[in-house]
């Protein structure tokens, strides 16, 4: 069981140290830098040249886990592991404040986010984790622009909204006591196929008597304002225009809205845009209609509150409105009639943060609409990051209501969340490489529809803080050659050799591969490395563990004699392909166990006293006994029985060797005790053997037979045996006629029951045949009647 343990911890200590040290070795690191970028585990020993290398070890083996530098006499006050950390710079709490409280703060003032500045020193490999909290304030600043389609087919929506500004303000007053709202409308593209080019129908595009206006792109009627009765002035001076085309050039309006910030005058609050149209939408490529082929370029062109680049440029992409709506912290709520619910909620799924609702066929629900529409919006906050620089993941961990915990993509949300509700979100950073030129990046985390946002700049950790501390030209790298920093060379160029001793000119001198050889020998560094400079560099093998060292590279610590498949059995070290073995090992493969434990036999004594302990295993010296403590002995008695006749005669004086007890049993001190309780009991430090034996009368007395340290025999017997007492006659015999009786009266008992149910059973029988018989009432067969009936013939009854 031992051997399997060691076995085993040995095979676990061997595993280990390959999995978290390959990473670090393969990297082949030449300096601190480029050790430490190997992975999280990795640290460079920068002890000097002499102290730690061994020969023929090259400048790479300096980068290895902390636990082999450790082992390979390395000081943690010499070993570089920069750590990164974390920075709050900013951090403030999250406001808490009534709607209608005296307290009257501006947007900027209000926090929802928190923290807001910090900085994350990043290591290659290891994550920085930092806790961001959201709180949705009460009573917080709703800025709502409302767009809608003025084509004919809108003729009755019109209508309802033209008092909407002063109902709206009312129903968004329940929410918020800052509101603004504003309104703009489109049409299309102003060229043909989408419109009728001809000159009366670029005045009025309706047909009969209908008054419309001229067709147009996109118009903003009124910029955002906190006066309803304004809007419904303004609303109510629009009219009705007119296409040609069932899809609408919406997208042209909704880029405008989104970039042109100043002229629809939009602030850092809640930003809502509502879409009310009851036709579907062209997009990016269907410019090419109308011979319009150059893409959107996502920048403002209004002038006089007018779109003037729509025969230009052609119609966004759904990706770019998602890219410019997210830029500027836009919601959209698409209010749309029921015919094309299924297309706008597709095109939710690819905008975020946006809403659907059914708009009825003349817009009277839209207010209802809107505020449902808001409520689901502000009830969920979803995260989102900008471009995150080469090499750098992210990842989140939401906390929200409830209990409800979600990873990956669903950690970036949390839903139904409340006006006053706090969520966390967990957050990792991880730089899987370095940046080029090392330099600082800056990210930015912030909720989606929300313009606060978290900036985080990111440091990267790529040097060690020795370099910084280095010596160039230094006299330690063969007459300044090189740069000293880290406890190692760094050449200059041209240089090489552990010290930068050498000029790549004379690396394949023949005269240097003369000190690569040993004596008597043709192979150059044992053919185990490279002749450099002079000096043999060992190569490296597959297993990253296993390595070849020395001047000539000639040792190694992988071809050690092994036990039980490991390098010197898991119990020393493989130094130049001879085992050093750990305490209480030894032998060539340190298999052999110095420890006696195993040995120990039932008595406590080693090997019972029968044999010597030999790497944890007895051999057993006297031929009787066997097993693994010596203690088997097929042919021998057993200490009871083989002392019973001397404690027999010397006690009680009886039993076979009563006659030569003086001769034969004085190799023991006897000693008697009145009772079995006065009997020596375990737990003494001499061996101890419990005996119970019979003697020559057939009674049991009992001893105890122990050994102590001097070799002293010494027994101590009951003084007085437990006899059987004889049978007592009388209860016997009258059991014995007492049993005979009552079986004999059973048997009777038994034999009247039988008979009894015997003559029951043939009564029975009888009464049944009785009552079963019958009497014959026929004539009898011989008996003839002394009447004789003659008829005549001829008789005719007359």
């Amino acid at each position: 069981k031992i051997l399997r343990k060691l076995f085993w911890k040995g095979l676990l200590t061997d595993l280990c140290s390959l999995l978290a040290g390959s990473d670090c070795i393969k990297a082949n690191a030449k300096s601190c830098g480029e050790c430490i970028q190997a992975g999280p585990n990795c640290g460079w020993c920068k002890k000097t040249v002499s102290d730690f290398l061994q020969e023929g070890e090259p400048t790479s083996a300096r980068c290895d886990d902390l636990a082999a530098l450790k082992s390979k006499g390395c000081p943690m006050e010499d070993i570089e592991n920069p750590r990164g950390s974390k920075q709050v710079l900013e951090d403030r709490e999250v406001t808490n404040r009534k709607k209608g409280a005296a307290e009257k703060l501006k947007p900027e003032a209000i926090t929802q986010i928190q923290p807001q500045k910090l900085v994350l020193k990043l290591r290659v490999g290891e994550p920085q984790t930092f806790s961001l909290k959201f709180k949705r304030a009460e009573d917080y600043p709703i800025d709502l622009y409302y767009l809608m389609d003025l084509s004919y087919s809108m003729k009755d929506d019109l209508e309802n909204v033209k008092s909407l500004g002063t109902a709206l303000m009312v129903e968004m007053g329940k929410i918020t006591s800052d509101f603004r709202i504003g309104f703009g409308s489109f049409v299309e593209k102003t060229v043909m196929p989408y419109i009728s080019t001809t000159p009366a129908k670029l005045r009025n595009p309706c047909t009969g008597d209908q008054n419309c206006t001229s067709p147009f792109s996109y118009k903003n009627v009124l910029s955002l304002t906190s006066e309803g009765n304004k809007f419904n002035e303004l609303v109510g001076k629009q009219h009705i225009s007119g296409n040609l085309d069932s899809p609408e050039g919406g997208f042209d309006a909704i880029m405008q809205v989104a970039v042109c910030g100043e002229q629809i005058g939009w602030r850092n609050v809640t930003r809502l845009l509502v879409f009310s149209t009851d036709a579907g939408f062209h997009f990016a490529g269907d410019g090419k209609l109308g011979g319009i082929v150059l893409p959107n370029d996502g920048k403002c062109h209004l002038e006089d509150n007018m779109y003037t680049m729509s025969h230009y440029y052609d119609y966004p992409s759904i990706a770019h409105l998602v890219q410019k709506l997210s830029e500027n912290n836009i919601q959209t709520i698409f209010a749309v009639t029921e015919e094309f619910q299924a297309v706008y909620k597709e095109l939710k799924n690819l905008i975020p943060k946006s809403a659907v609702g059914t708009l009825s066929s003349n817009s009277s629900n839209v207010i209802q609409l809107i505020v449902d529409a808001y409520n689901s919006l502000s009830s969920e906050v979803i995260l989102e990051n900008t471009k995150l620089p080469k090499g750098v993941t992210i990842s989140y961990k939401s906390f929200c209501k409830n209990g409800v915990n979600d990873t990956q993509e669903d950690g970036r949300k949390c839903s139904n969340i409340s006006i006053g509700d706090e969520v966390r979100f967990e957050i990792n950073v991880t730089a899987n490489e370095c940046p080029k030129k090392g330099q600082n990046e800056t990210i930015k985390i912030k909720p989606l529809g929300f313009t606060e946002e978290v900036e985080i700049n990111l440091q990267f950790i790529c040097e060690c803080q020795c370099q910084s501390e280095g010596e160039p030209n230094s006299p330690a790298c063969h007459e300044g050659n090189g740069t000293f920093e880290c406890g190692a060379c760094r050449c200059n160029e041209g240089r090489i050799g552990r010290l930068c001793e050498c000029s790549t000119d004379e690396v394949n001198s023949e005269d240097m591969d003369a000190y690569c050889r040993r004596e008597n020998s043709t192979e150059i560094c044992s053919n185990n490395g490279e002749c450099i400079c002079g000096q043999c560099v060992c190569k490296k093998r597959e297993n990253t563990n296993e390595v070849y060292s020395g001047k000539y590279c000639e040792c190694d610590n992988f071809n050690c004699d092994r036990s039980n498949g490991l390098i010197c059995g898991g119990n020393g070290i493989c130094k130049c392909r001879v085992c050093e073995c750990f305490p209480n090992f030894t032998g060539s493969a340190c298999d052999c166990s110095l420890d006696t434990l195993p040995c120990m036999a039932s008595n406590g004594q080693i090997c019972n006293g029968r044999g010597t302990c030999e790497c944890g295993t007895c051999n057993c010296t006297d031929p009787k006994f066997q097993g693994p403590t010596c203690e088997m002995c097929q042919t021998c008695l057993g200490v009871c029985a083989e002392h019973k006749d001397c404690v027999q005669c010397r006690a009680f004086d009886k039993g076979e060797k009563k006659e030569t007890c003086s001769q034969e049993c004085m190799h023991f001190n006897m000693t008697r005790v009145e009772s079995r309780d006065k009997l020596p009991q375990p737990g003494q430090p001499d061996p101890l053997s419990h005996c119970k034996e019979k003697d020559v009368d057939d009674c049991w007395f009992y001893f105890t037979y122990s050994v102590n340290s001097n070799g002293e025999a010494n027994v101590h017997v009951v003084e007085t045996p437990e006899c059987p007492s004889g049978p007592d006659i009388i209860p016997i015999v009258a059991g014995v006629v007492a049993g005979i009786v009552l079986i004999g009266l059973a048997l009777l008992l038994i034999w009247k029951l039988l008979m009894i149910i015997h003559d029951r059973r043939e009564f029975a029988k009888f009464e049944k045949e009785k009552m079963n018989a019958k009497w014959d009432t026929g004539e009898n067969p011989i008996y003839k009647s002394a009447v004789t009936t003659v008829v005549n013939p001829k008789y005719e009854g007359k």
